[in-house]
């Protein structure tokens, strides 16, 4: 997986609180995101999709974020992108009548053109069965294959902090596992990963640390294996008596 040369960069969350329309969601949230893959884990309405969309400038919010001990911009999505921020929005968001390079390409608009064809370049090497149909529109393509290019198009900016909403989401068991394959292998090679998922096992098999939110606070939190390990976990979210 080609990515952007680093040591793998850290965010910390602190004192989180967004929302929608005067209602707050998320109340005051630590979260810290190191090197490797740490994943967000709760029941549907949690606030885990809040947390990554006011993370990406997508909404207001209160508190403080810093990536790499830089504060992030609050509400301004282009300039999370810039200062090394990308997400994959829950339910992939292509442009279904475009192709797929064409989507990668909207990817790296705001890079230079011969950075974002040499990216381009990488992206087919990365992905080989999205060079195989380049030209194909994204929207004739199965659901496992539209995430691929979301994902994809995110790394055309070449980001230190690649944030995940519901990667798993409506895919094959096989497909999961491709796909959690690759968030492992983004992350090994130098790009911090910040996932929210439902598919909780398989999520913090593919982890290093992972959060349980819910109702907008985080409940538990450690190393994914020992979240895996536990009997809350267990009990709430893999049906384990």
């Amino acid at each position: 997986m080609s990515v952007a040369s680093n040591d793998g960069s850290r965010l910390a969350v602190r004192g989180l609180r967004a929302g929608y329309h005067g209602f707050e969601v998320v109340q005051g949230l630590d979260l810290e995101a190191e090197p490797g893959v740490t994943v967000v884990l709760g029941p549907n309405g949690a606030g885990k999709t809040t947390l990554l969309k006011a993370l990406a400038g997508l909404l207001p919010r209160r508190g403080e974020a810093l990536l790499d001990g830089v504060a992030l911009p609050a509400g301004d999505a282009t300039a999370c992108v810039r200062r090394g921020m990308a997400l994959v929005a829950e339910g992939r968001q292509l442009f279904a009548q475009m192709t797929v390079t064409e989507n990668l390409e909207l990817g790296g608009w705001l890079v230079p053109a011969a950075l974002r064809a040499e990216r381009l370049a990488r992206a087919f090497d990365d992905f080989p069965r999205l060079r195989e149909r380049a030209r194909q529109l994204a929207g004739t393509m199965s659901g496992g294959e539209q995430q691929m290019v979301a994902v994809a198009r995110a790394m055309m900016s070449g980001p230190r902090l690649l944030m995940l909403d519901e990667p798993s989401l409506g895919l094959a068991p096989r497909m999961v596992d491709e796909l959690l394959a690759i968030v492992r292998r983004i992350a090994d090679q130098g790009v911090t990963v910040l996932m929210v998922e439902q598919n909780v096992r398989k999520a913090l098999q593919a982890a290093d640390r992972g959060y349980v939110l819910e109702r907008g606070r985080i409940v538990a939190a450690g190393e994914a294996r020992a979240l895996l390990d536990s009997d809350a976990v267990r009990q709430a979210y893999l049906g384990v008596a």
